[in-house]
């Protein structure tokens, strides 16, 4: 379908991991034929969440996790995001164990509004005798060293971090992915795309189509997008952000498709049987 042509700007905020840069690279330096000019604002994820709670800017991207609070005012765009298989967020711990190790323990997390949070909560639940002691939110680049130093007992991380933990002198206690999978059958649902819906159907459709043609147009040239993706990957080895990349963008970034909803609808119908967000409509997360 052709990109509907927007003359307006539409504003967006995405953050520096290769991932998100690798999918926005062709929008973001204006390569998409008949594409809105995005004014692009770089932010790490829990920040995003916060400005679709606020309302702030037309396109944002968030952790699924915040999806309750955030759809009567914003669509959920079918493309663009992070889903996938193995590459779920890691518990790590400073010495080997076991799930029953973190009984009433220090936790470190990333945000309370996380995908990763969720998959956490819902992990622990049914692993985690008598659940976990404290949960301490702390920025993402923060909790391996937390760990490492002994501040908390375990932390959540995401990202590169599943290719970086062993330089801290960490071990991994447990792979929430590899619980979601093994207990479900689905992707991990992580970080979505979602879109003012006063922006109207015509122009969500043709964000959506831009997104979708950003994602394939990286895919086609790979080197168009990496001086790009290297500038944001706050010194990160390139060969770390090409690993993160091919974990994170994949088919599902291309299309949600069945078993992306499937995915996204089970988190969140699970996590609200737990008392953990609120609960979906039936057509929340229909896309206009």
């Amino acid at each position: 379908m052709p990109v509907m042509a927007i003359t307006a700007p539409v504003s967006i905020a995405y953050s520096p991991c290769p991932n998100d840069t690798f999918v926005f690279e062709a929008w973001a330096h204006g390569r998409v034929p008949d594409a809105a000019p995005p004014q692009v604002t770089f932010a790490d994820i829990d920040v995003t969440n916060g400005m679709a709670e606020r309302g702030e800017l037309d396109v944002l991207k968030v952790s699924y996790a915040v999806l309750p609070w955030v759809l009567e005012e914003y669509a959920l765009l079918p493309c663009g995001g992070a889903l996938g298989r193995g590459c779920g967020p890691l518990v790590l711990t400073g010495e080997p164990g076991d799930a029953a190790a973190l009984s009433g323990k220090k936790v470190a997390v990333p945000s309370e509004r996380s995908t990763a949070y969720l998959l956490f909560r819902l992990w622990a639940a049914a692993e985690v005798p008598g659940g976990v002691g404290e949960i301490v939110v702390l920025p993402f680049h923060e909790i391996m060293p937390a760990v490492r130093d002994g501040a908390v007992d375990a932390g959540l991380v995401i990202h590169e971090a599943r290719f970086t933990y062993q330089q801290y002198g960490l071990h991994k206690l447990a792979d929430m992915g590899e619980h979601w999978e093994a207990t479900t059958g689905l992707p991990i649902p992580l970080g979505a795309i979602i879109a003012k819906r006063s922006l109207g159907t015509k122009t969500l459709r043709s964000l959506a189509e831009t997104i979708r043609t950003s994602v394939r147009m990286a895919w086609q040239d790979p080197d168009a997008s990496r001086p790009y993706v290297l500038e944001h990957a706050q010194e990160m080895d390139p060969a770390v952000a090409e690993q993160h990349i091919g974990l994170y963008v994949n088919a599902f970034t291309e299309n949600l498709g069945d078993d992306g909803y499937a995915a996204v609808r089970g988190l969140l119908d699970r996590a609200a049987a737990e008392g953990l967000v609120p609960p979906l409509g039936p057509e929340a997360l229909a896309f206009p």
